[in-house]
């Protein structure tokens, strides 16, 4: 049965996955690329950005199977791009440049009216303003029987644990502090119950810990 999924999503050892005063030009926010190092440092991402070598071994296997079997995405607001009113509103064509790494079709929620955007590579941004319900739905009817994954940010990843409807989530905890930005784990009373840690795997660089979803 296909799963919501959250996948390779960096944390901080203090809970944040965002760093304050994130803009155009800082998207993790101020001096927040610290939570990527590990990935920018193996051989699947050297890859994706064209570069050669890049490391093997634990995070590179994590990183390279972050897409196996997606076949939509869903995204926040933030995590697609900055506000319109820092770039051109009717050229609001998010972080990504013109081929966006995921090359399937993204669901973002937002509360812009917008037209989808289709991009190079095969990924098509919908605008989704009905809520996070909504874009689940429509992303699972995209995915053709695959799962989705979801990318992010902070807030979006909240709101669906909060309501119950991420079957598995996959954290890399980095060691660094913010002390202050965003965080997942946010007024989630009772979300304890619903999930539990099954894997815990230490690399060199990070830790990786799988949750799921508890069987009813």
């Amino acid at each position: 049965m296909p799963k919501l999924v959250v996948r390779c999503f960096a944390i901080s050892l203090d809970g944040f996955s965002a760093a304050p005063d994130q803009r155009l030009e800082a998207p993790f926010g101020r001096d927040g690329l610290r939570l990527m190092g590990w990935a920018f440092a193996t051989k699947h991402f050297s890859a994706m950005f064209g570069r050669g070598g890049g490391a093997e071994g634990i995070d590179n296997d994590f990183a390279s199977s972050a897409d196996a079997n997606i076949g939509a995405s869903i995204l926040g607001r933030r995590m697609f791009g900055p506000p319109p009113d820092v770039q051109d509103k009717a050229a609001w064509r998010g972080w990504w440049g013109t081929n966006p790494p995921y090359h399937h079709p993204v669901f973002v929620l937002t509360h812009e009216e917008k037209a989808p955007l289709e991009m190079e590579g095969g990924t098509r941004f919908t605008f989704v303003n009905d809520g996070i319900h909504s874009a689940l739905a429509q992303a699972f009817a995209a995915a053709n029987g695959k799962d989705v994954r979801l990318a992010g940010g902070a807030a979006t990843v909240r709101a669906y644990l909060k309501a119950g409807l991420i079957d598995e989530l996959h954290l890399v905890q980095v060691p660094v502090l913010f002390g202050q930005g965003e965080r997942i784990f946010e007024d989630l009373g009772g979300v304890e119950s619903l999930y539990e840690c099954v894997e815990f795997t230490p690399s060199a660089a990070v830790s990786h810990l799988r949750i799921v979803k508890k069987a009813n």
